[in-house]
C-alpha cells in the first residue's frame, strides 16, 4: 500500500531529483525537468507545477534561500532541498522501486472489450500495433546505444526498462496474432459467429449476468 505523502504529486519527487543538483527557481527546475526528459519518466501536468511548488515549501521539503530579479522580469524566488526533502526523496524512490503497484494502461482497456470488435478487425489492428511497436522498439534500441556513448548506464535505465517493457509486449501480441491467425485461439468460432449472426453463445449471456466469470 502506497504512503500517504503530505506532497503525493509525482511532480514533487521530480523538483527534489532537480534540487539535489543546486538550489534553483521554479523557472530553472521546469527547465531542466523538460530538458531531462522527466515528462517522460512519469506523469508530469505542468499546470500544476507552481502549486506543488507551494505545497512542498509549506510541508518543509524545500525552502527560500533567496529572491532574484534578471532585468526587467518579476522577482523569482531560489529554493534549495531540505533535509525533510532528501529522506522523503530516498523513502519515496524506495517505495516506488521495491513495492509494485497496479497500473492501468490504455492498451489493457481495450483489450478488456476486445470482443466489441470482430475477429478479423482485431487481427489488423494487432498487426498494426506491432509493426508501432517494433518500429519504436527499433528506434528506442538506437537511441539507448547512441546515449550509452555519452551517458552512464545509471542514468539511463529507465529508457532501459521502457524498451524491455515494449519488447515483451511485443512478443505478447505476436503469440496472441498466432493463435488468432491460425484458429487455435479458445472461443474464436463462437466470437466470429456472433459478429455474423448477432446471437450470444449461452455461456456469454451466463458472464454477462454474473453467473460465472469475476466481470
Amino acid at each position: 500500500m502506497p504512503k500517504q505523502r503530505k506532497v503525493g504529486n509525482l511532480l514533487a519527487l521530480a523538483v527534489l531529483s532537480a534540487l539535489t543538483q543546486r538550489p534553483m527557481h521554479p523557472y530553472e527546475i521546469a527547465t531542466a525537468l523538460r530538458s531531462w526528459g522527466k515528462d517522460q519518466d512519469m506523469e508530469i501536468k505542468w499546470g500544476s507545477f507552481y502549486t506543488v511548488i507551494r505545497n512542498m515549501d509549506r510541508h518543509g521539503l524545500i525552502a527560500a534561500v533567496e529572491s532574484v530579479r534578471a532585468g526587467r522580469r518579476p522577482e523569482r524566488t531560489v529554493y534549495r532541498i531540505t533535509e525533510a526533502g532528501r529522506t522523503e526523496m530516498v523513502d519515496w524512490v524506495r517505495e516506488l522501486v521495491s513495492t509494485p503497484e497496479p497500473e492501468h494502461p490504455r492498451f489493457r482497456a481495450g483489450l478488456s472489450v476486445l470482443a466489441a470488435l470482430h475477429p478479423d478487425e482485431a487481427v489488423t489492428l494487432l498487426r498494426q500495433r506491432l509493426e508501432r511497436l517494433e518500429e519504436g522498439i527499433r528506434a528506442g534500441r538506437a537511441t539507448l546505444a547512441e546515449h550509452l556513448r555519452q551517458i552512464p548506464r545509471l542514468f539511463l535505465v529507465e529508457s532501459e526498462y521502457d524498451l524491455a517493457i515494449r519488447e515483451a509486449e511485443a512478443a505478447w501480441v505476436r503469440d496472441l496474432l498466432a493463435e488468432l491467425t491460425t484458429g487455435t485461439y479458445p472461443g474464436l468460432d463462437r466470437w466470429r459467429a456472433f459478429h455474423e449472426t448477432g446471437e450470444l453463445p449461452p455461456e456469454s449471456t451466463d458472464l454477462a449476468g454474473g453467473s460465472g466469470g469475476t466481470r
